[in-house]
C-alpha cells in the first residue's frame, strides 16, 4: 500500500487535507488555521514530493523525513503543512485498523473536562464576567480562560486598567470554586509579568499563560521561578530543539503544544513525552473550533501526563461552521472524544464543494 494522492480543500482560514492510497483507503486531516490557503500551496510544492509513494503506516518516518528534507525552510509554514499530512495519516490508519486515533495512541474515548476559552480583548470586564457566568449555568463549565494584557503589547493593556478590572470581575462572577486561567499572549516584560502575577495569585488563578514574548524563554523562566502560580506556554513553538531547551530549563510549569502549529500528532507526542520525563503536565493549545480541537481530544485521552482540561473556544466563528459532524457539545462541562474510527467525525461534503481544490498525485 502506497500513498497515491494528496488533496487540499482550502479557504483563507481553514485547509482540510485528504490522503488516498493506491488501494482506495483515505483519511482526512487539517493544516493549522489562518492563511491556510498559503499553507496548502507549500504542502503541494514542498511537502507532497516527500510523501507520495510512501507507506502510509510509517507516519512518524514520513513526518521526520519531510521536516528534515526541508531543513532550509525551518519554521511555521513547513510544520503547518506537515501537520496536515500527519493528521490525515492518523485518520487513515484508524479507519484501516477499525480504531479511533485515541485507541491507536493507547487510550480510550471518554468525556474530557473542558475550559471555556475566551478570545476577546475588546469586551468590557463586566460583559465578559456576565457571559462566562451564563455559560457556567447553561453548559456546566467549571473553568474558564480570559485574556489580559495585549498581544505582544510591551506592557500596554488594551485600555488602561483592563487587566486589573477583569480578573476580579470574572472571579466574582464564577465563584471561588471554579478554575480561572489567564492568557497574556506575550504581553509583558519579566518585571511587569511578575507584578501582574502577584496580583493573579491573590485571585487564585490556575495558570498564567505566555506572560512574556514567546521567543524569550529566559524571560519566561524568570517569571516562572518568581511566581507561585503555574506558568504555561509553548503554543507557538514548532522546533523540537527549542522544546527540549524550554523543558530542560523549566521555563514553564505546564507545556502547551499546538498539534497543528507543531506539525501533527507525532511531533506533539514527542513534546508530551519530554514533558512527562520532566514531571510536567501537557495541556495542548486548541484555540478554535476547527479540527484542532478534535485532534487534541484524542491526544488528551491517551497521554499519561494530560492536563485536567481541553481548551474549548467559546467564540462563534463562522469559518468553522458546518466543517464536520457531529459537532463538539459541552454537557456538564465535559466534551466527548469522538469514538468512531480515525477521528470519529464526518467532513461536510457541502463544505468541501465550496472550498478551493487542488490535488497532487503519484505519477505512474
Amino acid at each position: 500500500m502506497r500513498i497515491q494522492s494528496i488533496e487540499t480543500f482550502s479557504t483563507k482560514e481553514v485547509c482540510l487535507v485528504r490522503i488516498r492510497t493506491d488501494s482506495k483507503e483515505e483519511g482526512f486531516g487539517q493544516v493549522a488555521p489562518y492563511h491556510a490557503n498559503l499553507t496548502a500551496e507549500i504542502l503541494h510544492q514542498q511537502i507532497a514530493p516527500h510523501v507520495l509513494g510512501e507507506d502510509p503506516m510509517d507516519i512518524e518516518g514520513i513526518v521526520d523525513r519531510s521536516i528534515e528534507a526541508e531543513h532550509k525552510f525551518p519554521g511555521s509554514y513547513i510544520c503547518r503543512a506537515v501537520g496536515g499530512i500527519d493528521t490525515a495519516l492518523w485518520d487513515l490508519k484508524g479507519k484501516i485498523e477499525g480504531k479511533s486515533v485515541c485507541e491507536l495512541l493507547g487510550g480510550k474515548p471518554k468525556p474530557i473536562k473542558a475550559y471555556g476559552s475566551s478570545m476577546r480583548r475588546d469586551i468590557s470586564p463586566q460583559d465578559e464576567a456576565d457571559r462566562l457566568k451564563r455559560l457556567m449555568d447553561s453548559q456546566g463549565f467549571d473553568a474558564f480562560k480570559i485574556r489580559i494584557a495585549n498581544n505582544f503589547g510591551k506592557n500596554v493593556d488594551v485600555w488602561p486598567g483592563r487587566t486589573e478590572e477583569i480578573v476580579p470581575a470574572v472571579r466574582r462572577a464564577i465563584g471561588d470554586d471554579a478554575t480561572l486561567l489567564v492568557d497574556a499572549n506575550s504581553g509583558y516584560t519579566p518585571e511587569k509579568a511578575i507584578e501582574v502575577g502577584r496580583m493573579l495569585e491573590t485571585y487564585h488563578v490556575g495558570h498564567f499563560e505566555e506572560p512574556c514574548p514567546y521567543p524569550e524563554i529566559e524571560w519566561t523562566a524568570e517569571v516562572t521561578k518568581a511566581l507561585n502560580i503555574p506558568v504555561a506556554g509553548g503554543e507557538q513553538d514548532n522546533c523540537l530543539s527549542q522544546w527540549k531547551r524550554m523543558i530542560n530549563m523549566r521555563a514553564v510549569d505546564i507545556v502547551q503544544p499546538d498539534v497543528c502549529y507543531l506539525g501533527g500528532i507525532s511531533r506533539t507526542l514527542k513534546v508530551a513525552k519530554m514533558a512527562k520525563e520532566a514531571g510536567l503536565p501537557c495541556t495542548p493549545h486548541a484555540a478554535n473550533l476547527s479540527m484542532v480541537t478534535v485532534f487534541t481530544l484524542h491526544l488528551l485521552g491517551a497521554i499519561e501526563n494530560a492536563g485536567p482540561y481541553v481548551e474549548l473556544s467559546i467564540e462563534d466563528t463562522p469559518w468553522t461552521k458546518d466543517l464536520f459532524h457531529p459537532v463538539l457539545n459541552v454537557v456538564d462541562g465535559m466534551v466527548d472524544i469522538p469514538s468512531g474510527n480515525g477521528w470519529g467525525i464526518e467532513i461536510s461534503e457541502e463544505w468541501l464543494r465550496k472550498a478551493n481544490y487542488k490535488i497532487t498525485e503519484l505519477k505512474s
